[in-house]
């Protein structure tokens, strides 16, 4: 299969390498399959030629809804100490599959993460090292989605691939009180991010598609139910919702 991309910038939620129970609770902080599944992908894509940088979150350690009476500044600190530790889960992950990875902090880390500079991120992705992107963009009050873009404009990504707990964009929200999927909701195969914003439709948080836009910087959003997705999705396949800084008539399935 050809190389849709050069360089991609991946974002995974904290949540999809959490180990859940039949419930969708978080048991573990940690599921060494799907860790696995992730990190054979990336593996994939980079032996394919593919560059890979990465953002991942903290959902699966702390969140800010879990903050209730700590001072929101600090709540977010602590979130990027979490997407760290994600981080370094990951970059070990990714060394026991034979690729060299580097994680990247613009917080000061020096014993176990290098200091945050595009340049030498662009150097490393350019020697063949998936690159980590943790502690968001260092500041609180930013979420990981406003992360992703700044750093794929930074690194100038050719796109952002979202990987979600949801196949795509929906022209309303497809889940029922139960959490099932209303078939008669339609997915979009493409629409612009001018859409999403004037459709209150949430592919991002709204500061992260304000800037996706103004960057023109695409977005492509997938599930993440089958790691493989990830190579599927960055080699073309229609799995999910383009997202598009472009004016294009939306695109239903």
């Amino acid at each position: 299969m050809a190389n849709k991309y050069k360089r991609i910038l991946l974002k995974l939620s904290g949540e999809a390498i959490a180990k859940k129970n039949e419930n969708g609770a978080i048991e573990s902080i940690f599921d060494e399959n799907i860790i696995f599944g992730i990190t054979s992908s990336i593996k994939k894509l980079v032996e394919s030629g593919t560059q890979v940088a990465v953002v991942i979150g903290a959902g699966n350690i702390w969140r800010g809804a879990y903050a209730k009476g700590v001072k929101r500044a600090r709540a977010d600190q602590m979130g990027m100490l979490g997407t760290m530790i994600n981080c370094l889960r990951l970059e070990d992950a990714l060394e026991k599959q034979g690729l060299p990875a580097a994680v990247f902090s613009p917080i000061a880390m020096n014993s176990f993460a290098t200091q945050y500079n595009f340049r030498d991120a662009i150097d490393k992705l350019n020697s063949g090292s998936v690159v980590i992107f943790g502690c968001g963009t260092g500041i609180p009050f930013v979420t990981t989605d406003t992360t992703v873009c700044v750093r794929a404009a930074e690194i100038d990504a050719d796109v952002i691939m979202m990987a979600k707990n949801i196949d795509g964009v929906y022209e309303r929200d497809p889940r029922d009180k139960n959490g099932n999927i209303d078939p008669s909701v339609k997915r979009y195969k493409m629409i612009s991010l001018d859409d999403c914003l004037k459709k209150s439709l949430h592919a991002t948080d709204l500061y992260a598609t304000m800037m996706a836009q103004e960057q023109k910087i695409n977005m492509y959003i997938f599930a993440l139910s089958d790691p493989e997705n990830i190579y599927r999705a960055a080699n073309g396949e229609e799995i999910g919702t383009l997202v598009t800084y472009e004016q294009v008539e939306p695109v239903t399935y």
